[in-house]
């Protein structure tokens, strides 16, 4: 028997954020991380999304310069009838710059694999690179009994729920 599901997002005081807070189990995501200002007054020059176990098939948009890294998934996902067990890990946009008093969205296009429990909480580790060797961490993925507003850098994140019934 399926259940409804309403999960509620967390708001927290990170500044590299995600537009959708909800994902759908075997469905496409866009995620889209938002940048909301610089390093202490400095221009980014490069932000780097980790893309998390489980979000299949990733694919960035290229509006700045792309760095695709390649990798191994710790496990074996179904991807429209094909077993995937490597792909895109981390995306990296660079060759621009995004003053502090500039925003800018990276977006990130991938499938939830229908593996991933609904209710799994997906975090996405965002590093934002500014002049001069400054840099936000927002990677921080809370223990267990936390929750992202226990944490000064929090990582991004989508719940996974499931289809909506026809």
């Amino acid at each position: 028997m399926l259940k409804q599901l309403s999960l509620s997002f967390e708001v927290a005081n990170a500044h590299a954020t995600l537009e959708q807070s909800q994902a759908t189990s075997g469905k496409v995501y866009k995620a889209v991380v938002r940048i909301g200002h610089g390093c202490e007054g400095k221009a980014t020059i490069k932000v780097r999304i980790k893309v998390p176990e489980g979000l299949v098939s990733a694919k960035p948009m290229p509006r700045w310069t792309i760095e695709k890294i390649k990798g191994s998934y710790k496990n074996a996902y179904d991807l429209h009838g094909t077993s995937v067990k490597e792909g895109t890990t981390e995306i990296v946009f660079s060759g621009s710059s995004l003053a502090d008093d500039e925003y800018d969205e990276f977006v990130v296009r991938g499938t939830v694999a229908k593996e991933l429990p609904v209710g799994t909480r997906v975090y996405v580790p965002v590093v934002q690179e500014c002049t001069g060797g400054a840099a936000e961490r927002w990677i921080e993925i809370p223990a267990a009994g936390k929750t992202s507003d226990d944490y000064e850098a929090p990582a991004p994140f989508f719940d996974v729920v499931e289809q909506p019934r026809s």
